[in-house]
């Protein structure tokens, strides 16, 4: 059960695990995540569903080793299973054909955001994405997005791939030069917040993924409470995704910080 079939480095600390899931993997939608646990004491951790694919019975997660658990999460091997997969979680994306869609990413936040890119593809939308990273090798599934849009844009910190500066940059240049009707957008929560009051300007409505705050991933912690539109709102059962103009991202980055200098309790999804 939940036997890792491959794994693949895309950076020293990011890895991808293709896990044999078939009922999960036959249920997904865009936007669900997974449980899972490495050891009958391991933490529960809360991680996207990237990818899946019916024939082959599996499902395709990407994770950051950030604190112990995600470590040892990343420290198996093809061949090797996980302890627990529980899944599909969460509530999916909305997918409708609206018109044009900028989908922005940042960091390992462009892992949850193909299957978003692949769906609004599929029901004819015009999907522009814009991947930002800090430099050229932590620019993830670039090739994946071209194959499932119509334009990719890359953004990096230090100029080394695509154009130098920030996702918002990416994201304004299409704005100027023709109109978007939705933005979707995952990755850091600096970063989210900064696409949300840039598209709140042009007055483009837009999606934003919460997922980084979650850890239990059931409601049960509250770890995972952010504020959106004045009330109360639990990331893992009312979300991932929120209208990001309606969402107190200080409120957010504010708890996240909380999190820093605790390994063990650093919320590690993806």
């Amino acid at each position: 059960m939940n036997k890792i079939v491959s794994k693949e480095y895309f950076s020293s600390h990011v890895v991808k695990l293709e896990v044999e899931a078939p009922l999960i993997a036959r249920s997904r939608k865009a936007g669900h995540f997974v449980i899972v646990r490495v050891g009958e004491k391991g933490e529960r951790i809360p991680l996207t569903i990237a990818a899946s694919d019916t024939s082959k019975g599996t499902i395709t997660l990407v994770v950051q080793a950030v604190g112990h658990s995600s470590k040892k999460l990343c420290e198996l091997n093809a061949g090797e299973s996980i302890t627990d997969l529980v899944g599909p979680l969460g509530q999916a994306t909305h997918i409708e054909k609206v018109g044009t869609v900028v989908c922005a990413g940042g960091g390992v936040g462009v892992a949850p955001l193909l299957p978003i890119v692949e769906a609004f593809h599929r029901a004819g939308n015009r999907v522009i994405v814009v991947l930002a990273a800090r430099t050229k090798e932590l620019v993830i599934l670039e090739e994946q997005m071209r194959a499932c849009s119509d334009e990719v844009l890359i953004m990096t910190d230090d100029g080394s791939y695509g154009t130098k500066g920030l996702v918002t940059n990416g994201v304004e240049s299409v704005i100027n030069r023709e109109p978007v009707n939705l933005c979707v957008t995952i990755g850091p929560a600096i970063m989210m917040k900064f696409v949300s009051e840039l598209t709140k300007k042009y007055q483009v409505p837009t999606v934003a993924s919460l997922n980084t705050i979650m850890v239990d991933g059931t409601g049960m912690c509250g770890a995972c409470r952010v504020t959106v539109g004045g009330q109360t709102k639990f990331v893992c059962v009312d979300g991932p995704e929120f209208d990001a103009h309606q969402v107190d991202f200080d409120e957010m980055m504010m708890r996240l910080n909380a999190y820093k200098g605790f390994d063990k309790k650093q919320p590690e999804s993806v």
